[in-house]
């Protein structure tokens, strides 16, 4: 893969990820089945792969499985918040209150791992806060605002994630990682939803199938390559336009357009993200 390629990879891996919402509004069943078949056939995708390629993952050792349990844990209450706020609040609120997560970020790196917060990153703060000052449609009790929470919530569980996965990326291969963290999303899942299987009909196997396969384990191996030509901030940027894929396929097959105030919230919030990520790459 040479850098065009690359480049190429992680824009089709901000688009895979912008269907996600997509695919919570598509599939008939509730958040947490949605949860555990996506963990389900990312996790079984990966083992393939794996496996096809000679290598078989290895048990992790003492180390390694504490930091897997909680990363593990903190994808399942991601992604079962995420389409909670899919179903509840419509996919542009859910994306655009989930884009919250690199202020979480932000916060928690300070408090957590003691590192000094530069200037600018409070500036991303105040200007993400302002951004969901603008989505929220009221303050009130209202589906919107409700599923904003809940998409908050899945933006705080995400960097709570990400977090943790620093301790994890150095303890296995990055594929390795990612179908351990789903299959430990699969396992504490699927007991609380294997009645519902039953029910579901055929379309929605085809759509939580490609969920898994493509928007998960597919986009997953395309960040991890594109990577090798690519600073991670730089695909940070191009990451955070998920929100803006996602509302305009919203928008196209759901006729869900979203308010003025909202696209300026979202455009706070989304420029904020894109400013902190140039912003790291100058002083790089």
């Amino acid at each position: 893969m040479n850098s065009r390629q690359a480049t190429t990879a992680i824009h089709l891996t901000a688009v895979l990820f912008g269907l996600t919402g997509i695919f919570g509004e598509l599939i008939q069943a509730s958040a947490v089945l949605i949860t555990a078949g996506r963990a389900a056939f990312a996790a079984a995708t990966l083992l393939l792969s794996m496996i096809r390629a000679g290598h078989r993952p290895v048990w992790p050792n003492r180390h390694a499985l504490p930091v897997l349990l909680a990363a593990g844990v903190l994808l399942a209450v991601h992604w079962t918040t995420f389409f909670v706020a899919v179903k509840v609040g419509g996919i542009a609120i859910a994306t655009l209150g989930f884009a919250s997560f690199p202020a979480f970020i932000i916060l928690l790196e300070g408090f957590l791992f003691k590192e000094r917060t530069q200037a600018y990153e409070w500036v991303v703060v105040g200007l993400v806060t302002a951004g969901l000052v603008l989505v929220t449609p009221s303050f009130d009790s209202s589906a919107a605002t409700v599923g904003l929470g809940w998409a908050l919530a899945s933006g705080l569980s995400f960097a709570l994630f990400t977090l943790s996965n620093r301790k994890a990326v150095g303890l296995l291969p990055a594929r390795e990682l990612a179908c351990w963290e789903n299959g430990i999303v699969a396992l504490l899942t699927l007991p609380w939803c294997l009645t519902e299987f039953a029910g579901l009909r055929p379309l929605d196997w085809l759509w939580l199938s490609i969920l898994g396969v493509f928007c998960t384990a597919l986009a997953h191996a395309l960040m991890v390559t594109s990577l090798t030509h690519l600073k991670a901030r730089t695909a940070g940027i191009v990451i955070a336009l998920e929100p803006v894929y996602a509302i305009l396929f919203a928008a196209l097959l759901f006729a869900q357009y979203p308010s003025a105030r909202a696209l300026a919230g979202g455009a706070l919030i989304i420029g904020a993200i894109v400013w902190a990520g140039l912003q790291r790459n100058t002083a790089d």
